[in-house]
C-alpha cells in the first residue's frame, strides 16, 4: 500500500516509516522541516526508499500533491511549542486536520484509513479520587499555591487531598492551547470520519521517549533533558519536587501501536490512549537515567517549575491492549537507545546554550515564592 506520513521527518514519523518500509509499503513523507525541531534541516536518518515532499499539512496545493494515489494517512504533523500564539496551534493542528479531510471527500478519494496523532494532554490533569466525592477531575493549579511551593492538587469540590488514578480515553479536559487543538484533531477524526466513510482513529500519545528525539525542542521531554545534562556532565534541574507522576512509552512500542490501528476494523472510528503501562516518578527517570549514563552527579531541586504543567497524568490503556497490543519496552530501553543515539551524533555542543536560552527568552520557568508572572500564561508540558 501507497502510506503518506505528514510529519514524517519527526521523532515518531521517522520510526513509523521505518517500520513501514521493513513490511513492503510504499512511503511518502511530507514535511515542512520546522524549526527548531529540524534547525539543521532534512534529517539524515530518513531512507533513500521514501518520496520526500517538502510542504505544509496547512497548504492546500502541498496536501493535494501529497495526498495523490495513498491508501492510509498517518497524520503525525502538529506545532508544538510554549508560545502564546494561539492562533498558529489551530492553523497547523486543527485547520490542518480538518484540510485533510476536506480534500478527501471533495476529491471522493479512496482512503482506506487515517491515523491522526493526538496526546495525553487532551486529559488534562486526569482523574483523581477524592475519599468524600469520588472521581473527579482538577483544572489548571493556581500559580499562588505552586508559588508556596504547594505542589498537589486537591479536590475541585470539597478541597480534600485526591489521589492520581489512570485515566481512560472517556476524559477530556484540555487546559491549554495545544490540548484544546488536538482535541479538537481528534473530534474531526473520529466525527468526519465516521459521517463520510473514511475509517479514522485517533491515538492519544503519552510521553513518547527513544532516539531521534529533538536536541532542540523543549517539547522532547525528561530523556533530551537528562541525557544531554549527564552527558555534558552538570547536574539536571528536577522542577517541583521531582514526585510528580508520569507515563512514559517507548517509541517502538508507540510504532507498534500505529501499525496495529493501521491493519485492524475493530480500530475504526475510536480514541485510544497509548501509553507505558505503568507510572515512574519524574525522579525516579532521572534515577533510570543516572544508572544508565553510570553517573554520580545529583539533580538540583530548586524549587523552580512550569506553570501549566500537570502534577499527576497516567493514561488507561485497556481498551488498545484488547486489540493485542502491549508496551514491551521499559523507560531503561528507551534512554539506552537515547544514549546510544547521542553519543553517535556529532555537532551538538550548542544544544544545551540553545535550550537554555529558549526557555528562559519564552519565560517558561518560574520560581518558587515572588514570581513575577500572571495566570494568563501558560505552557502545558509535562516532562
Amino acid at each position: 500500500m501507497k502510506v503518506l506520513l505528514t510529519g514524517g521527518a519527526g521523532f515518531i514519523g521517522s520510526h513509523t516509516v521505518d517500520a513501514l518500509l521493513a513490511r513492503g509499503h510504499s512511503v511518502r513523507i511530507l514535511d515542512n522541516l520546522s524549526k527548531p525541531v529540524h534547525l539543521k534541516g532534512k534529517p539524515d536518518y530518513i531512507p533513500n526508499e521514501a518520496e520526500f515532499i517538502l510542504g505544509d499539512v496547512s497548504n492546500r496545493c502541498d496536501l493535494e500533491q501529497a495526498l495523490d494515489g495513498v491508501d492510509i494517512v498517518f497524520h503525525l504533523a502538529a506545532y508544538q511549542d510554549y508560545l502564546t500564539n494561539f492562533s498558529k496551534f489551530f492553523e497547523v493542528n486543527s485547520v490542518g486536520t480538518a484540510l485533510l479531510y476536506e480534500i478527501i471527500v471533495d476529491r471522493k478519494l479512496p482512503i482506506q484509513k487515517v491515523v491522526v496523532a493526538s496526546s495525553q494532554a487532551v486529559m488534562g490533569e486526569g482523574a483523581y479520587l477524592c475519599g468524600n466525592c469520588g472521581i473527579v477531575y482538577p483544572n489548571i493549579r493556581k500559580l499562588s499555591a505552586l508559588k508556596g511551593k504547594k505542589w498537589e492538587t486537591n479536590c475541585p469540590e470539597c478541597a480534600g487531598a485526591v489521589e492520581s488514578q489512570a485515566s481512560k480515553e472517556m476524559v477530556t479536559n484540555p487546559q491549554n492551547q495545544y490540548a484544546m487543538s488536538k482535541y479538537s484533531q481528534e473530534m474531526i477524526a473520529i466525527n468526519l470520519g465516521r459521517r463520510y466513510g473514511i475509517p479514522s482513529v485517533a491515538m492519544r500519545y503519552s510521553i513518547v521517549q527513544g532516539p531521534r528525539q529533538s536536541f532542540y525542542n523543549a517539547y522532547s521531554g525528561a530523556a533530551r533533558l537528562f541525557c544531554l545534562h549527564l552527558y555534558f556532565k552538570k547536574p539536571p534541574t528536577i522542577y517541583e519536587d521531582g514526585r510528580q507522576i508520569r507515563d512514559y512509552i517507548n517509541i517502538m512500542d508507540v510504532v507498534a501501536a500505529n501499525l496495529l490501528v493501521m491493519e485492524s476494523e475493530r480500530a475504526d472510528y475510536q480514541v485510544f490512549n497509548v501509553g507505558g503501562g505503568k507510572p515512574y516518578s519524574v525522579l525516579e527517570l532521572f534515577e533510570i537515567t543516572a544508572l544508565v549514563f553510570k553517573s554520580q552527579l545529583a539533580p538540583k531541586i530548586s524549587g523552580e517549575f512550569r506553570f501549566g504543567d500537570t502534577r499527576h497524568i497516567m493514561s488507561d490503556i485497556t481498551k488498545l491492549t484488547r486489540l493485542g497490543w502491549r508496551p514491551k519496552y521499559s523507560p531503561q530501553k528507551s534512554i539506552q537507545d537515547y544514549r546510544s543515539w547521542l553519543m553517535g551524533q556529532g555537532n551538538i555542543d550548542d544544544v544545551m546554550d540553545y535550550a537554555e536560552k529558549e526557555m528562559k527568552r519564552q519565560k517558561v520557568i518560574c520560581k518558587a515564592g515572588g514570581v513575577k508572572q500572571t495566570e494568563a500564561y501558560y505552557s502545558g508540558v509535562s516532562i
